[in-house]
């Protein structure tokens, strides 16, 4: 489990940093991401990589994990803060949210977003 929490804390770090290489290497190349913005889902790296750039032309997000658990059904779910910025810096948002995880063969293969009270 130590390992798979300092996978997730390297995947967050190379999201904050804009590393969208260092992410897609983190991630099964079937992945299904959750589309926070307009809902649904993106799959694969291309979709992933678009939605991804997409995003930070609009946006400046920053994801800070503060909790990890692991679900029965095996998922893992992350407690987040996720502060989110316009392109000159005003907050628009700061919130708690959760994140949720199943992983194959060492990588991502599913990511969700669950919203928190």
């Amino acid at each position: 489990m130590l390992d798979t929490l300092a996978f997730l804390r390297r995947v967050y770090e190379r999201f904050n940093a804009r590393d969208i290489d260092g992410v897609l290497a983190c991630l099964h190349a079937d992945v299904v991401w959750a589309n926070g913005q307009d809902g649904g889902y993106v799959q694969g790296h291309d979709g992933v990589r678009r939605y991804w750039t997409r995003q930070w032309a609009m946006i400046d997000p920053h994801v800070e994990p503060v909790d990890f658990s692991v679900a029965s059904e095996g998922e893992i779910v992350v407690a987040i803060r996720q502060t989110v910025r316009d392109p000159s810096g005003k907050l628009l948002a700061d919130t708690k949210v959760g994140h949720v995880f199943r992983l194959e063969d060492g990588l991502i293969k599913r990511f969700d977003i669950r919203t928190t009270r």
